[in-house]
């Protein structure tokens, strides 16, 4: 009987064992976004920006924000592509705002509250500095108290690091 009983325990702990192995290695890209569960649509965008440079040269940034570079690459890269982020038409500090809390509570981001808030000062700070163009453009489209308010988060950001 005791070895019976030990047997069902051995046997059900290899079962658990080898469940947990097998998730592990197909749960490893769970924080990944598949192509399958994109829209035509979006796919499409995600793939554009996904093609343009995976770096930014920040070395003429203020050095905390080089080091915020550093926690955004590391992040962001755990899930995708880095150059989706780093390409994509995201400028608006509200929209950087709903994306990384976004991503922070995916699965597996492990990206923390400081952590978000870092990632968000840089890319704020970047879409101001080398997506200018596209800044002043999205920032004409929208209505005066929405301009207003993303005008004062971004100089509240880059008037911090000057």
């Amino acid at each position: 009987m005791k070895a019976m009983t030990l047997m069902k325990i051995t046997t059900k702990f290899a079962s658990v064992l080898l469940g947990s192995v097998v998730f592990g290695a197909t749960g490893a890209g769970l924080g990944r976004a598949t192509a399958q569960e994109m829209d035509a649509e979006t796919k499409a965008r995600v793939e554009r920006f996904e093609k343009g440079p995976a770096t930014i040269d920040v070395s003429k940034y203020p050095a905390q924000l080089q080091d915020y570079y550093q926690t955004f690459s590391q992040k962001c890269a755990q899930c995708h592509k880095l150059s989706r982020p780093i390409n994509c038409d995201y400028v608006l500090p509200e929209e950087w705002s709903r994306y990384i809390k976004r991503m922070m509570y995916k699965p597996g981001s492990n990206i923390s509250a400081a952590e978000g808030k870092k990632i968000y000062e840089f890319v704020v700070y970047d879409s101001s500095v080398r997506k200018k163009k596209a800044l002043d453009d999205k920032l004409q489209t929208l209505k005066p108290d929405e301009r207003k308010k993303a005008e004062d988060a971004i100089k509240k950001i880059v008037d911090n690091y000057q």
